[in-house]
């Protein structure tokens, strides 16, 4: 059997005493009357396991800037290393086609007994020791192709750049959504604390006989909803935690924000300067622009291989006696080391498959290049949507900013109110209850303000220096 805390012994014990009265004064529960017997007995301990969770001693976090918080993401993130490897990858790529333009050198022997005329060996005359180096030194088509890596290189670049920014982005939004929650948890805490304010004075005006028990249940229902959000936010703040862990691979239980850390965004911009800086700076532009000109430099590749070409090629081989070199060939003339060097022209005059191959490759570039179109068209649209959406939601924060003020006021009334005896404590506590609301509200629209302003921030290109300017 499981141990009950002190807490729980007194909660049921309590519980146990109110469900005695109530049996004692009769089975009927009246509006605003307190509820006895087993519902008493499972709400006394539900608040009993709460305040025993309260009471356990609070985990020690560590304050983390966004500035820290953006570098350890950086620096953890499997999503960068994966894009700075596709970098490497694609530099690794053009450096090989660009290789074939310097000699290449194969050294090898080819030993082996002939009878009779000496035979070839893979194409090959037999050797005690031979080399061969070969390079390209007019080749049109390897030019093209080398263009092409050049410009899978520069996607590549702008793809891990792209990522880079990803992630600043996914920290930065998280680290200041969660230190908004953590400011709109205080204020639902003073919310709470007003909420059972009005509770206390509801219930003794409801014993007194001054107000009807509907104005207790609105009371309670004001305190449960409160309640519920601050439920709701932590929550919510757990997974943040959660997510700002993964990101940055710090515990999530250890990590707390810091408000002064957050660099203050930038003030909208006019549509007519953000769409050019959004369309010149957009990554997925320029991806896009970089992938059809690779494809268009691989199409032009691929037509010049049909091109006259010229190589160069050496050969050595130090030949044996045992080869029979002597007896085919006339015996006076034999020598051991022999080197064949000069240049090799080819010309493609007729190779429909080759050409096949490259009209296909023009297909596949005029597929890219209205791919490309497509992104551009799509980036504007977004662009165009985002820059409504920031103005919008300016509005909504400055309106929610409105709200609180004039709640804010009201507070000041009615506590003259109050004082020139014209309002009750519970008018007070109502009018306090209203700010804390009115101040959740006006947090909430300031965030999304500020989620819309770093979209802008991450399409003009700006959101690392502006995430790294802080504190």
């Amino acid at each position: 059997m499981k141990r009950l805390s002190l807490v729980a012994i007194v909660g049921l014990v309590a519980a146990m005493a109110a469900a005695a009265d109530g049996q004692a004064s009769g089975p009927s529960l009246s509006m605003g009357q307190s509820a006895s017997g087993p519902l008493a007995l499972r709400a006394d301990s539900v608040a009993a396991v709460t305040d025993e969770k309260v009471s356990q001693a609070p985990v020690t976090r560590e304050p983390v800037t966004l500035k820290q918080a953006v570098a350890l993401a950086l620096s953890h993130s499997t999503g960068v290393s994966i894009a700075q490897a596709d970098q490497k990858i694609a530099e690794r790529n053009l450096a090989q086609q660009r290789f074939t333009f310097l000699p290449q050198v194969v050294v090898g022997s080819g030993l082996g007994y002939s009878n009779g005329f000496p035979l070839s060996l893979e194409n090959l005359a037999p050797s005690l020791l031979n080399v061969s180096s070969t390079a390209y030194v007019i080749n049109l088509a390897q030019k093209q192709f080398i263009q092409a890596g050049r410009h899978e290189l520069a996607a590549m670049t702008k793809l891990a750049d792209q990522r880079r920014q990803q992630v600043i982005f996914d920290t930065a939004l998280t680290y200041s959504e969660l230190d908004s929650l953590e400011s709109s948890m205080n204020s639902l805490r003073q919310q709470q604390q007003a909420a059972s304010r009005v509770q206390t004075v509801a219930q003794q005006r409801t014993q007194a006989g001054v107000d009807s028990p509907v104005e207790l249940t609105k009371a309670k229902l004001s305190l449960a909803r409160v309640r519920l959000s601050m439920e709701e936010s932590g929550g919510q703040m757990d997974l943040l935690r959660a997510k700002l862990s993964e990101l940055t691979g710090l515990p999530a239980a250890q990590i707390e924000t810091v408000s002064d850390s957050i660099p203050a965004l930038p003030v909208p911009v006019d549509a007519r300067e953000f769409l050019p800086a959004a369309i010149a700076a957009s990554p997925d532009i320029q991806v896009a622009n970089e992938q059809a000109l690779a494809k268009e430099a691989a199409a032009k590749g691929e037509h010049r291989s049909m091109w006259p070409q010229m190589d160069y090629a050496l050969q050595y081989a130090a030949l044996a006696h045992y080869n029979n070199y002597d007896v085919y060939f006339r015996r006076e003339t034999f020598q051991r080391h022999n080197v064949t060097v000069g240049a090799v022209l080819r010309w493609n005059i007729l190779n429909p498959a080759q050409k096949a191959h490259a009209e296909a490759a023009d297909y596949e570039a005029l597929k890219a290049r209205k791919q490309a179109e497509d992104v551009k068209n799509q980036v504007t649209a977004e662009a165009m949507k985002l820059q409504q959406s920031v103005r919008q939601l300016a509005a909504a924060r400055d309106v929610a900013q409105l709200e609180y003020q004039l709640a804010s006021s009201d507070v000041t009334t009615v506590q003259a109110r109050l004082d020139a005896g014209q309002a009750t404590v519970r008018d007070q506590e109502n009018a306090h209850l209203a700010e804390r609301q009115k101040f959740t509200a006006y947090m909430q629209a300031n965030f999304d303000l500020e989620k819309s302003l770093m979209q802008l921030l991450m399409q003009t290109g700006d959101i690392e220096s502006w995430a790294t300017s802080g504190k």
